[in-house]
């Protein structure tokens, strides 16, 4: 059973909260395929990930609690993007124009902006000096073709093999990895979860990728559920913080939520 997790909205949605009860409901493994926080404004989980020598963010570690087994959270999330706000004019590297790219773990291996100042702790405890370093979009995609697409390939290829899979998107990105086939989508926003058969969700996405407004980029999620009708509308209930911090509350909150999730599995 493969369960796809994505955000009706860019951030926030309440992805990772709706997972991990998930997980606990479900007892499967969960991914983050890609993932990013900021320097700035996520300090506190980059102080505690690279005080490690490691970079990850606070959704992956909260997948890796909240499943079966001892893993890391590296394990479940091969590829996470540091990011730094970007104040002033100009769009970086990515053409983003409110913050930069900084640098990608992709494994155990590194990609570093040339054309930003690093930060010095990144300096300091993360070994970028034997990774990658890029300068323009053209090399950037060389070392995606190279880095990137295969760990992409490799995690598609570890949930593909898994019994029970709970994967989560970034964002409002539809896919975090192209080729995925859920048994059911959850699309989450504060609020409310949407539920679609995995197959409708897929074939939606492919109709999204292909469309004038889309063109080859990543399908993001209002564009594919225009397209189709959920089978389940559910009611989600706010929650507290101690309770979003225990899987088995969010569990028992958002029961109905996940029986709808479920059905659609298994329909």
């Amino acid at each position: 059973m493969k369960l796809l997790v994505a955000g009706a909205d860019r951030v926030d949605a309440g992805k990772t909260t709706f997972s991990t009860g998930l997980l606990e409901r479900t007892g499967a493994i969960g991914f983050k395929p890609r993932a990013g926080n900021d320097y700035w404004f996520d300090h506190d989980d980059y102080r505690r990930a690279i005080a490690d020598g490691r970079l990850y963010g606070k959704d992956a570690r909260r997948l890796a609690a909240a499943g079966p087994g001892e893993r890391s959270p590296e394990s479940l999330n091969p590829i996470h993007r540091l990011w730094r706000p970007s104040p002033g004019e100009g769009s970086g590297l990515l053409g983003q124009t409110d913050r930069e790219f900084v640098l990608d773990r992709v494994g155990d291996r590194f990609v570093v902006n040339g054309t930003v100042e690093i930060p010095d702790s990144a300096r300091e405890h993360l070994p970028i000096s034997e990774g990658a370093t890029v300068e323009s979009l053209q090399e950037f995609n060389a070392v995606m073709q190279r880095l990137h697409v295969p760990a992409l390939d490799s995690i598609r290829e570890t949930v593909e093999s898994a019994d029970r899979a709970v994967v989560e998107s970034y964002g409002n990105i539809a896919r975090p990895v192209a080729n995925l086939s859920p048994d059911a989508v959850a699309v989450v926003e504060p609020g409310r979860v949407r539920v679609y058969p995995g197959n409708r969700y897929e074939k939606a996405c492919r109709v999204a990728s292909g469309s004038a407004r889309e063109g080859q980029l990543e399908e993001r999620v209002p564009a594919v559920v225009d397209l189709i009708d959920p089978v389940a509308t559910v009611s989600l209930p706010a929650l507290d913080t101690d309770r979003r911090r225990d899987p088995a509350a969010i569990a028992e909150a958002y029961d109905h939520a996940y029986d709808a999730v479920l059905a659609a599995a298994f329909e």
